[in-house]
């Protein structure tokens, strides 16, 4: 392939133009724009059955969704959770005054390692905050099992994980509170957006003011919340890309496959691996782990890459605990961590991308192989 556009990490889905352009005929009609409009209410009731949760609340983004989540539930103290994640996760608990405790990952699937979790638990420890990394759903059943055994939360940060499902469960049925985030990077998205998936119906009301300045009614204010209500553009955009998500899973996993297929052989390239039976995936990401056998580094893999307009992404590095605002400040010791966050490159993945683009990268990858691998 020659002269190809750029070729980034993914691409939004959008519907179809004509449908969000008769769409926004109900915004103009109504003129609500947000406050719980009539097209938050009809996504929320829709979102509700598709992800098979009870209790769901619609916010503006998936950080805020984030903060309110650790608000509702009263947290203090220290909250185990992952350094390998996006930002995101880390700034929440910070933000939200509270001390992250870093606990090492798996090295198959890159989540939070279960079984190194109850060693840093102390009794600061309120909650555990574990991230569905790339799509792929942590230990639940495991996480779960120790948050009951001492009395503390959960709350999971599924940003990656829309429409992913254990059987005929929804990951957003297990733990106190689940996060997931509609941001225009996600398999389904609301341009911007988030939401809370929660267990206990009392927690409604918490989430409510939360999201809208504490607000009660006319004239009362019952706490300091903020202002992260998902407008009705936003809803929008969301029940339309609901009636296409199903499809956009199928041809991602499609995707992926052609992915595995071409660099499973090839020696170095780390594929990402799970152990769960009756395990729907969404796809969200197609991660690859470069190791010594390769003969280049992730480093120098990406730059030879990007060389040929393909833009992949080192996603996660640096490790969250590394960022300057937060190195040396927490404790933490996660060697697996460190060893994937410096190998790991992210390739590009959306359900329209072109079966020859997927080719032309794999070839790139087994070529420098050839040429440079240790073979």
């Amino acid at each position: 392939m020659k002269n190809i556009a750029p070729i980034y990490i993914t691409k939004p889905f959008l519907p179809p133009f004509e449908e969000f352009n008769e769409g926004l005929k109900r915004i103009w009609n109504s003129r609500m724009l947000t406050n719980f409009g009539p097209l938050y209410t009809e996504l929320l009731s829709c979102l509700k059955n598709y992800l098979q949760v009870e209790n769901l609340s619609l916010v503006v983004n998936g950080h805020q969704a984030l903060e309110i989540a650790i608000s509702a539930l009263q947290l203090s103290g220290e909250v185990i959770t992952t350094p390998f994640t996006f930002a995101s996760t880390t700034h929440a608990i910070v933000r939200s005054g509270l001390e992250p405790v870093f606990c090492d990952i798996r090295m198959d699937n890159y989540n939070i390692d279960e079984s190194k979790i109850e060693a840093l638990i102390t009794n600061k420890t309120s909650a555990i905050l574990p991230v569905h990394v790339f799509g792929t759903p942590c230990n639940v059943e495991a996480i779960d099992s120790i948050a009951k055994q001492y009395g503390i939360k959960v709350i999971y940060d599924a940003a990656h994980a829309f429409g992913v499902k254990i059987g005929d469960r929804g990951i957003g049925s297990f733990g106190d509170i689940t996060m997931f985030s509609f941001h225009a990077t996600k398999v389904y998205n609301t341009i911007e957006g988030g939401a809370l998936a929660f267990s206990n119906k009392e927690l409604a009301r918490d989430i409510y003011l939360r999201q809208d300045f504490g607000i009660a009614n006319s004239e009362e204010v019952l706490l300091p919340g903020t202002n992260a209500k998902m407008n009705e553009f936003q809803a929008l955009m969301g029940l339309l890309n609901l009636k296409y998500i199903d499809q956009e899973i199928i041809n991602r996993q499609k995707k992926v496959e052609l992915y595995r297929h071409h660099l499973r052989a090839i020696p170095g390239i780390k594929l990402l691996s799970n152990n769960i039976e009756n395990l729907r995936e969404n796809c969200a990401y197609f991660p690859i782990v470069v190791t010594e056998d390769y003969g280049l580094t992730r480093n120098e893999l990406a730059l030879m890459l990007q060389k040929h307009n393909i833009f992949p992404r080192k996603y996660f590095y640096p490790l969250t605990m590394d960022y300057a605002c937060y190195r040396g400040k927490y404790r933490g010791e996660t060697p697996t961590a460190r060893y994937i966050a410096d190998r790991v490159l992210c390739l590009p993945i959306w359900g329209e991308i072109d079966s020859e683009v997927i080719d032309y990268i794999c070839g790139i990858i087994s070529d420098l192989y050839n040429s440079y691998g240790l073979a």
